[in-house]
């Protein structure tokens, strides 16, 4: 494994200042601009939105855990072509590549040690975790992330025919920091913040409801993943996922094989299937 966690994601979207509104009031982020672009954080969690087409993923940043970690990415990827960017979030030592539907994936060193502060409000703690994209070109995105920069595939999920319709892959030992599901089109899915524990999924869930703002899928169990969660929508129409207590994998783990079916998604009930 790469050894490194997501620690950033930035959207595109036709309503930027709606989104940052949206992440602030529902996620408990503090809000700044800096010039077209709009800075959701809290501790744990990041979100940047800037003007464009709706549900497109500008970047993606992860930073590796350790310096010995990053000098092995680096030279993991020494013959990869990179790709430019003009995010002012990222670091400048920041290698970016564009993905075969020409997502921006960042990585960055790892970061010194801050001291952080509290949340705004009264939330659990909640941190960036994964984001999920579609895609019409699964295998060739799989192959991107799995054997040129190096992520590990903790599941996959194919039909009775043996079309494979998603992939979840890993960069340490929780299950997935990147879902990628067969679409027709390519698009940004979701992204999901990791909070402690089942109770602190229900103080979210309470935080949603006294907002009004309604749950679309969930409170449900992934099979892959393992982990409980509920997702609602942003004004784009992007997913938005809290989830808690996701699998923590075994050296050695075996990559497991799903049913494209509801079930593998949602064990306690509906789910959403991309294709």
């Amino acid at each position: 494994m790469i050894q490194a966690a997501l620690r950033l994601v930035h959207l595109s979207s036709p309503q930027p200042g709606a989104l940052a509104d949206f992440y602030q009031a529902t996620y408990d982020m503090r809000v700044e601009t800096h010039d077209e672009y709009h800075r959701c954080h809290a501790p744990g969690r990041e979100l940047w939105f800037s003007a464009g087409p709706a549900n497109q993923l500008g970047h993606a940043l992860f930073r590796l855990h350790d310096s010995g970690s990053w000098q092995a990415f680096q030279a993991r990827t020494a013959t990869l072509a990179r790709a430019s960017t003009d995010l002012p979030a990222l670091p400048a030592e920041t290698l970016v590549f564009a993905d075969p539907d020409d997502n921006r994936i960042g990585f960055a060193p790892p970061a010194a040690a801050a001291p952080q502060g509290g949340n705004p409000t009264e939330a659990p703690p909640a941190v960036l975790q994964h984001f999920a994209l579609r895609t019409p070109q699964l295998e060739d995105m799989l192959a991107f992330y799995r054997d040129a920069l190096g992520f590990v595939v903790s599941d996959l999920v194919q039909t009775d025919a043996g079309e494979l319709t998603a992939a979840f892959l890993r960069t340490d030992t929780l299950h997935h920091s990147l879902a990628l599901f067969r679409a027709p089109f390519s698009c940004f899915d979701h992204q999901s913040f990791e909070t402690a524990d089942w109770h602190a999924l229900k103080v979210w869930a309470d935080r949603t409801g006294r907002r009004r703002t309604p749950i679309v899928w969930g409170i449900g169990r992934h099979g892959p993943g393992d982990d409980v969660f509920f997702m609602v929508r942003d004004p784009d129409d992007n997913l938005a996922e809290i989830s808690a207590e996701i699998e923590v994998c075994r050296p050695g783990r075996a990559t497991g094989l799903w049913p494209h079916e509801e079930w593998t998604l949602n064990q306690w009930g509906k789910a959403i299937l991309r294709s």
